[in-house]
């Protein structure tokens, strides 16, 4: 016991002791620490220093790098390649292409010559974002503006994509050209459009110029250089002169913010460099490139002006836009809305009509329609050009059997009664609560619709990828999706209309968005009547759909009253607005109840792009995933109806009622031959002789069906995937 009691009075005075002297022991501790710091650092740097003046050293950190075992930077491959595009009809174009080929080899560079109608953009193009080639266009301007056969395709696709919001501002960003236009000077009002419009339409999806748009000239006295072949040579002089440049890893001096040749920038350039950056050479359109040559700055606020909204509702602040117009891209929006002014005072003057059908002009530039008449279009779907290249149908050929390349998507009236926040045309149609146009016949909007239709197909002859016998099939219209913009219920011969497609063996998908109750009630059969649930509550509705009735919520249920007393094919279609419209399920049920539909089509929302008509984000647009735990929640509230198909590509759903359940096979098809007779039988009959959903029903093929493995591609075709990802051959 003294022992221990000896030890542990040992141990308490040591502990003391330390405890008393703790300053001496911290601070001898931090002091070894500062000294090993030291020797470290002059260790490792005197290390670097040997291995820099080293050659040996240096080759082993190259051996290194070369078999992976280090992060040094490689030496920037500033320009891998140069690719040449040329369209040409007389063959020039593609001469001057070889030429320019030649020239590049010599500067130790790869080339690859390529025939406009031998590429597939759509495919290729979105590739060389990130390839670091050069891509050179070599493009003439053939009979009346048209570019040649051969380049054809090619500029039309470039011209929707640069005005298409599902490509997006940035979709070419990265990718570096230049042109060279091929024209004649004589025909003045045609003068090199090919050219022009192509360095603009690339510019507008942000790829990047690396010199001025330059001009050859055919009519020799007014050619800069006495030929196109002089006025090709001195380009291409210029043309290497700036490949070089950038081969060396040159960048733009300025900022990038210079207009008409003329530098803000505060640092000093050379002319020679300024000729390059800024395009002031011998070529240039003044003109044309201030169109085009703008700051970030000036973009984003003429995408601000773009994106107005005026209609008839909201006429009071017209002038005051008017005086912000820069372009015809805002003109066309504040120009119509002063035409509606002309068609309040009398809805039937010509001058009224004659005016707006100018101003609709301009809106069909922009978005690619074909106006009829003064209030009706037609465009051509981007799943009909899906399916004509075999790579698959939208929504509706897998749920409901449309061949989606023998569709014409169309209306008969371009006005609307809302403002959905979601509108895909960022509201550049007309808007309204009654008709106050003057009206086309049905006749002359149906003719002129099918030759547009049939004249859009026909530039997809020869297309890379297009199959000669869906070709051939496109060129005779089978079904008619009016659903192209606006409310086309509000057409007054809305079912003279009708009864027109029917006799040409053509099926109609009607969509009208639930305003207008007594329309519905009047309406003629069609083979499938959709009305759009946008959403359940009174509130939200006037939040999304923005309508222009001040009885809207009425008018809305009223639709549903009046569309459950159809003996056809009906539909609801539901269009998922994240953080909008997505807990309303128990809402949306009492409505499903209401209506009675046969079918409730449940798609997540589109994002349009940016709209200062729209506060929506990619934030609001949901997963798919998210789309099926909706649709299987809505499900399990309805008892009389079941998920019957998806269609993942587009993010969509069917639920559909039980009754199309037959057997234990669901039959949502629709057997469109079996309806043009039950139609016409009911025509000749007077209406007398009625028939229902269920007698023109067909299977529903296995891979449309919800839970298969395809997920609602049809396996026959072939799907594509964008952006270096691999083709799928399974359909999946």
């Amino acid at each position: 016991l003294d022992v221990s009691m000896d030890m542990w009075s040992i141990f308490s005075t040591c502990l003391v002791s330390t405890w008393l002297r703790r300053f001496y022991i911290y601070s001898a501790v931090a002091f070894g620490i500062s000294i090993w710091i030291v020797v470290r650092f002059f260790t490792t740097k005197k290390k670097g220093e040997k291995s820099n003046g080293n050659p040996a050293a240096s080759e082993g950190r190259e051996d290194k790098l070369v078999n992976g075992y280090a992060t040094l930077q490689a030496k920037e491959v500033c320009v891998a390649g140069v690719k040449i595009f040329y369209g040409s009809q007389t063959g020039t174009a593609k001469r001057f292409a070889k030429g320019l080929a030649e020239a590049v080899i010599s500067l130790n560079l790869p080339v690859e010559v390529i025939s406009m109608g031998d590429y597939d953009p759509d495919d290729c193009l979105a590739e060389e974002t990130t390839g670091r080639n050069i891509c050179v266009f070599l493009v003439a301007t053939y009979t009346d503006g048209q570019p040649t056969e051969s380049a054809a395709w090619f500029c039309k696709w470039l011209e929707e994509a640069a005005n298409d919001f599902r490509f997006g501002k940035m979709y070419l960003k990265g990718l570096r050209y230049a042109v060279f236009g091929l024209g004649n000077s004589v025909y003045v009002d045609h003068y090199n459009t090919v050219g022009r419009n192509m360095d603009r339409w690339l510019w507008m999806l942000s790829a990047s110029r690396i010199m001025t748009r330059a001009e050859g000239d055919c009519n020799v006295a007014q050619s800069k250089h006495g030929s196109i072949e002089a006025d090709f040579e001195a380009w291409k002089a210029k043309f290497l002169s700036r490949l070089q440049a950038l081969c060396r890893g040159e960048k733009k001096p300025c900022s990038g913010k210079c207009k008409k040749g003329k530098c803000k920038s505060a640092g000093k350039q050379s002319k020679e460099s300024r000729d390059h950056d800024h395009g002031a050479s011998e070529y240039e359109d003044t003109e044309a490139e201030e169109l085009f040559e703008t700051s970030s700055e000036e973009e984003a606020a003429d995408a601000e002006e773009t994106s107005s909204v005026i209609d008839v509702e909201d006429l009071g602040n017209i002038m005051s836009h008017m005086k912000k117009a820069k372009d015809y891209k805002n003109a066309r929006i504040h120009v119509w809305a002063l035409a509606s002014v002309l068609s309040l005072v009398d809805p039937w003057l010509n001058c009224a009509t004659v005016f707006k059908t100018q101003c609709l002009n301009l809106n069909v530039v922009i978005y690619c329609y074909k106006l009829i008449g003064s209030h009706s279009g037609v465009k051509l779907c981007r799943w009909t050009k899906s399916m004509l290249r075999g790579r698959g149908g939208c929504y509706k050929h897998t749920f409901y059997g449309i061949e989606s390349h023998r569709c014409m998507e169309a209306t008969p009236s371009l006005a609307c009664a809302n403002k959905c926040v979601f509108c895909w045309r960022h509201h550049t149609n007309p808007v309204g609560t009654a008709w106050r146009w003057k009206m086309d016949q049905p006749e002359m909007i149906l003719q002129e619709a099918i030759e547009n239709h049939q004249n859009m197909i026909k530039q997809f002859k020869g297309v890379s990828g297009v199959k000669a016998d869906r070709f051939e099939e496109a060129m005779t219209a089978k079904h008619c999706a009016l659903s192209l913009v606006g409310e086309p219920i509000m057409y007054p011969e809305i079912n003279r209309f009708v009864k027109l497609l029917h006799q040409r063996s053509i099926s109609s998908f009607l969509v009208t968005n639930a305003q207008f109750p007594d329309e519905i009630r009047n309406l003629e059969p069609v083979t499938q009547l959709y009305v759009s649930v946008d959403a359940s509550t009174k509130e939200s509705l006037k939040r999304i759909d923005r309508p222009l009735f001040k009885d809207f919520w009425q008018r809305f249920l009223d639709s549903l009253k009046a569309l459950s007393e159809k003996q056809q094919r009906t539909v609801y279609r539901l269009t998922l607005v994240k953080a909008w419209n997505v807990d309303e399920l128990k809402a949306y049920a009492d409505l499903i109840s209401l209506g009675k539909p046969d079918f409730i089509e449940v798609k997540g929302v589109t994002y349009c792009g940016e709209s200062s008509a729209s506060s929506l984000t990619m934030a609001n647009v949901p997963w798919h995933e998210e789309v099926v735990r909706f649709v299987q929640e809505l499900a399990d509230l309805i008892p009389d109806y079941e998920i019957a198909c998806e269609h993942e590509h587009s993010n969509c759903l069917l639920i559909a009622h039980k009754k199309f359940k037959i057997n234990g096979e669901w039959c949502t098809w629709i057997n469109y031959g079996r309806f043009q007779e039950l139609v016409q039988e009911h025509e000749r009959s007077g209406g007398s002789k009625t028939f229902t959903a269920a007698d023109y029903t067909a299977k529903t093929p296995r891979w449309a069906l919800f839970g298969s493995r395809e997920r609602g591609f049809d396996p026959s075709d072939v799907r594509y995937q964008r952006k270096n990802k691999a083709r799928d051959l399974s359909g999946c």
